[in-house]
């Protein structure tokens, strides 16, 4: 009985890895486990625990943020954003690689949605980088990796859903992500500058012609068109949480708000469009609402027969022997690989539960280790053979590009996350510091 939840931790892992839906999974598993641990009083418990979960304040701004997010998708202004972009460092080579990774930032700072924004820039930024010449990896991998920006850049989802598990204030984790985002964007971008003084051909600039006739003030003006629109959402949504009038989720529904203003300013709002964002939105919400019961209950019974405390030896024998920096590369290394075979939801309510209070016992500031884990999620978006964004990619991309192109795109561009997320280990003040100074204001 003592190794009971080690025996339910393996079942849920062999169940899931045969592919069986996650929620009744988690659900199943928990039932059968709480019945041999605790018998039939175990369902006594168990609608407190599922009512605590959908009453919980907090996790409201999880459909708004989605709400935001698709109803951005449909406004146009990806388009924009990537023409006028594409205009401005297109005389560079590597040039219409860096402004998608710039656009990415930009979606991803005002959509926090990873498959609305991979699928944009797929069927937009692809098309245009293989008819200028660059590398089908290239191109692949650029999109790719900045379609999951949205997953650091705050506004996130992931973010709310970890403050929610950990207990952390989510604003302080939306300030805290800032800087660790701006990391990877200066990473992806270095990686692109490389490539194209490296390997020119793979990422050239655009043609001279194609450029001729557009005046400096006819490029500040298509900028400031193309900028507006996102960074009045990233004011309305961050900057209400930052200067503290709105908390997370009445900052959520100013972003749901002032994204149906955008989509009307563009003349792209109908009855079909709000229906079809409605339903989208339904749809995401329900997924992420129905694992998290399931993640509940797997919860309720794991902890209830001491499988918390029964990591915590197993981490504390682990700390004693080798240090506790070295059990936060352990933690660090078993959510990268268990990335390439679960979503980044699965791993949030799972794994970050069990594995988290442990490390803040450890003494690791606990903003500061959810921000790492967040960084580290990111990966579980492109690392095969289960990476949604490559399957996103996938079923946008023309047909000349074969799954093998964008499999071996995302390789340097993981390379490059797993050196983000070493510098924000390394210098934790990148994390602590906005959050800090925010909350001393």
């Amino acid at each position: 009985m003592e190794y009971l939840p080690a025996w339910m931790f393996l079942a849920l892992t062999i169940l899931l890895m045969f592919g069986f839906p996650v929620t009744f999974t988690l659900m199943g598993t928990a039932l059968f486990f709480g019945l041999i641990g605790f018998g039939w009083g175990f369902f006594n418990l168990l609608p407190l625990r599922i009512w605590g979960v959908m009453t919980n304040v907090t996790l409201l701004a999880v459909p708004l943020f989605v709400f935001m997010g698709v109803m951005l998708e449909r406004s146009g202004l990806a388009e924009e954003l990537l023409d006028t972009m594409g205009l401005l460092f297109g005389r560079m080579r590597g040039g219409l690689a860096i402004s998608v990774v710039l656009v990415g930032a930009l979606l991803g700072a005002s959509t926090g949605i990873v498959g609305a924004t991979v699928v944009t820039m797929g069927l937009l930024a692809v098309p245009t980088m293989l008819k200028r010449g660059y590398q089908h990896e290239l191109a692949t991998g650029t999109v790719s990796a900045s379609g999951t920006l949205g997953q650091i850049i705050p506004p996130s989802i992931v973010l709310v859903l970890i403050g929610d598990i950990v207990g952390v204030s989510v604003g302080d984790l939306f300030m805290g992500a800032v800087f660790p985002g701006l990391v990877l964007v200066g990473l992806y971008m270095l990686y692109i500058l490389l490539a194209a003084l490296i390997w020119p051909d793979r990422a050239p600039a655009l043609p001279r012609e194609e450029l001729d006739g557009i005046t400096p003030f006819m490029m500040f003006k298509r900028m400031c068109l193309a900028l507006f629109p996102p960074l009045f959402l990233m004011v309305s949504v961050l900057g209400s949480i930052f200067a503290g009038v709105a908390s997370p989720t009445e900052a959520a529904a100013v972003g749901a708000v002032g994204a149906t203003i955008l989509t009307i300013a563009n003349g792209r709002f109908n009855l079909q469009i709000l229906h079809e964002v409605m339903y989208a939105t339904m749809q995401l919400t329900c997924m992420v609402f129905i694992i998290l019961v399931g993640a509940a209950a797997f919860g309720l019974v794991f902890r209830g027969m001491g499988g918390d405390e029964l990591v915590r030896h197993f981490l504390g024998g682990i700390a004693e022997t080798h240090g506790k920096w070295f059990v936060l590369a352990v933690v660090m290394g078993l959510i990268f690989v268990i990335g390439f075979f679960l979503d980044f939801i699965e791993i949030t309510f799972i794994h970050v539960p069990v594995l988290a209070p442990i490390m803040i016992e450890f003494g690791f500031d606990p903003v500061w280790f959810c921000i790492l884990i967040a960084v580290n999620l990111q990966t579980s978006f492109m690392t095969p053979p289960f990476g949604f964004s490559l399957f996103y990619l996938k079923a946008v991309t023309p047909p000349e590009i074969s799954t093998g192109d964008i499999y071996r795109g995302i390789i340097p561009f993981v390379i490059f996350q797993l050196i983000g997320l070493l510098i924000v280990i390394f210098f934790p003040v990148l994390v602590t510091w906005l959050p800090t100074v925010v909350f001393a204001r």
